[in-house]
């Protein structure tokens, strides 16, 4: 049961962190989406390659700015996932 409860808890973690790093670039994408929807709402251009370069601008600088915090919190995650994998390995050897 103890092993089912600690999958259940990576789970979890796992969720969060993939919310984590995949809500900036999303939230900063959906941004520009908008305002670049707004002014070919406003000027009638309705070019749908105009929004690529921006968007691709964005994105290039949010993961600029924020891909060391997004790799920590996924390399944290990683050790989480491999000391859970140890515990539970030297847990079955004493089982047995």
């Amino acid at each position: 049961m103890e092993d089912i409860s600690a999958l259940l808890a990576l789970a979890d973690r796992m969720l969060w962190v993939t919310a984590l790093v995949a809500a900036p670039v999303l939230l900063a994408s959906l941004a520009v989406g908008l305002v670049i929807g707004i002014i070919q709402a406003a000027t009638s251009v309705n070019e749908q390659t105009l929004t690529f370069v921006p968007k691709l601008a964005v994105i290039a600088l949010v993961l600029v700015l924020l891909g060391g915090s997004m790799m920590t919190l996924i390399a944290d995650y990683t050790q989480e996932v491999f000391a859970q994998i140890a515990r539970t390995g030297d847990a079955q050897q004493v089982a047995q």
